[in-house]
């Protein structure tokens, strides 16, 4: 219990800050939703869509730094989703994302990435292992993510004079209150470079997700389908 001007408070608990990944146990055996998932179809959409012209990150800017973290065991389900450790975004995203990149370069920082363009049936298997609890940090597959349609993307800050990420208010994918944007916990520090790094994505058109600081929509969102194609399956540059 924690007494503040009179009044009690239950003591909120959100685990270590030692900086490690945060971790789930998924309620299924993600082979089973792997199967399950590659099988699924993406929900129907109706309406005039723009064609899809997803850009490779890495590509349009070499100083964008890529940590691809569903390429790796180093994510919050401790499996390997992608079969590359690209990023991905439709291309007016990808360019705005460059314009807030070379912005906070003159300010001694750039932009890390861990992940963009998502198949909606990696969103599927991501829905069906997390608890229920946990689900406000994963979208729905009966919607669609904005990550399935090229539109979002989840990145932090690098500096650049010693090229290490910097430190946020939580760690990346962290189902806890420390992730949301306007968390007011953890150091000035930390609070000040998570504030640069929205004022730099909302100066090209990007909106944090409320309850993610990594997080961010592309204006244009609803302009594209969902997309479902493996990254190997894109052919794209």
């Amino acid at each position: 219990m924690v007494s503040m001007d009179g009044r009690v408070f239950d003591r909120l608990s959100l685990g270590a800050e030692d900086g490690g990944t945060f971790r789930i146990t998924p309620i299924r055996a993600p082979d089973e939703l792997l199967v399950e998932a590659l099988t699924a179809s993406p929900p129907e959409e109706e309406g005039d869509f723009r064609l899809s012209d997803l850009a490779e990150l890495g590509v349009l800017d070499s100083t964008i730094v890529l940590d691809i973290r569903y390429a790796t065991t180093n994510n919050f389900m401790g499996e390997v989703f992608y079969s590359e450790p690209k990023a991905f975004l439709q291309r007016p995203a990808a360019e705005a994302l460059v314009r807030a990149h070379h912005w906070l370069g003159e300010r001694g920082y750039g932009l890390l990435i861990h992940d963009g363009y998502r198949p909606w049936y990696v969103t599927k298997m991501f829905w069906d292992a997390t608890p229920e609890e946990l689900r406000i940090f994963v979208a729905n597959p009966a919607n669609g993510s904005r990550h399935n349609r090229g539109c979002a993307v989840d990145l932090t800050l690098y500096d650049l004079e010693t090229g290490s990420p910097v430190t946020m208010t939580g760690g990346y994918d962290e189902m806890s209150p420390r992730s949301y944007p306007d968390y007011p916990g953890g150091t000035a520090r930390q609070r000040w470079h998570r504030e640069l790094l929205r004022e730099a994505m909302e100066a090209q058109g990007f909106t944090v997700y409320e309850a993610e600081w990594w997080h961010f929509d592309y204006e244009d969102w609803s302009s594209y389908r969902i997309g479902n194609e493996r990254f190997e399956e894109l052919g794209v540059g």
